[in-house]
């Protein structure tokens, strides 16, 4: 009988079991436990507009800074190895991208490719006013999205401890992230999150811990709430029938924070689902637990 196959370590591993066992030193500085992320814990590299790049930064005794243009971006691991996660616009374009390092050595870029990526597009005729706001509804959709720059600029600690999450409601996926959509003739911004078809009143829990540091009744995305996980990390729940969180509230995965509507520009009720990374939203679906 074959001599069954030994589970093989990660380069990571291999280097930090090699730190431990020379000359009798301790392990190196890294993140607490508390913020220790697993590989396993990291959504999935995908490196497509709407998309998540994970980029190896190699190891340094402090966390190096990263970022996007000027948008700081999110640094996890330890001394052995760092890497840093990077939110891929949907309007980003295929070709070459960087990111900007600080270190203590000194600033230095890391440079990757983003890949195309085709994704559906949906042309729907509807009566011109669901298409044309008024000046009125134009002026309120400006002043809110004046608002929600602000909050999707948040960039906290501590960082998240995991980022693989459970969908906050069951039920039937009814639209696709990134699906372009053209009202009309006129085409619209692509769907930046996840729909979840769901009963009104269903209840939405948080998929892990993090900080409310939004809710409001918006033009197009109706009740909605967005969570602060750390780092640039944020989850955004739309189309509430209610909300059950205050801004500043901390809760815990598994928590109940609203309940599944039809609030805002929709057709029926259901769950729209975001998640956003260095102000970038992108595919839910790179996050989701197995």
């Amino acid at each position: 009988m074959p001599e069954p196959a030994r589970p093989t370590e990660s380069p990571r591993l291999q280097r930090r079991l090699l730190l431990q066992a020379g000359s009798g030193l301790a392990l190196l500085p890294w993140l607490p436990s508390a913020q220790a992320v697993a590989t396993d814990g990291w959504p999935a590299d995908s490196r497509v507009p709407g998309g998540v790049a994970r980029l190896s930064l190699g190891p340094a005794a402090e966390r190096p800074q990263a970022y996007a243009g000027d948008i700081p971006l999110l640094v996890l691991g330890d001394a052995i190895e760092w890497t840093a996660l990077v939110g891929i616009p949907l309007s980003a374009p295929a070709g070459p991208a960087e990111i900007k390092l600080q270190t203590a050595s000194g600033p230095r870029s890391i440079a990757y490719t983003v890949r195309d990526k085709k994704y559906s597009e949906q042309r729907l005729k509807v009566a011109p006013k669901t298409v044309d706001l008024s000046a009125a509804d134009n002026a309120r959709y400006e002043r809110e999205r004046d608002h929600q720059q602000t909050v999707m600029a948040t960039f906290s600690t501590p960082l998240p401890a995991q980022m693989q999450l459970p969908v906050p409601v069951p039920g039937r996926r009814s639209s696709s992230f990134g699906l372009r959509r053209v009202f009309n003739g006129q085409s619209r911004n692509p769907h930046s999150g996840m729909d979840i078809a769901a009963a009104t009143g269903t209840p939405v829990k948080a998929p892990i811990d993090g900080k409310i540091i939004d809710v409001g009744d918006y033009f197009f995305n109706g009740h909605t709430i967005w969570m602060d996980h750390g780092g640039g990390f944020l989850t955004m729940y739309c189309h509430l029938s209610a909300t059950q969180v205050t801004v500043g509230q901390s809760v815990q995965a598994g928590e109940v924070i609203g309940k599944v509507g039809a609030t805002g520009r929709v057709t029926g009720p259901h769950l729209h689902w975001g998640v956003m990374l260095n102000r970038s939203m992108v595919d839910p679906a790179l996050f989701l637990t197995a």
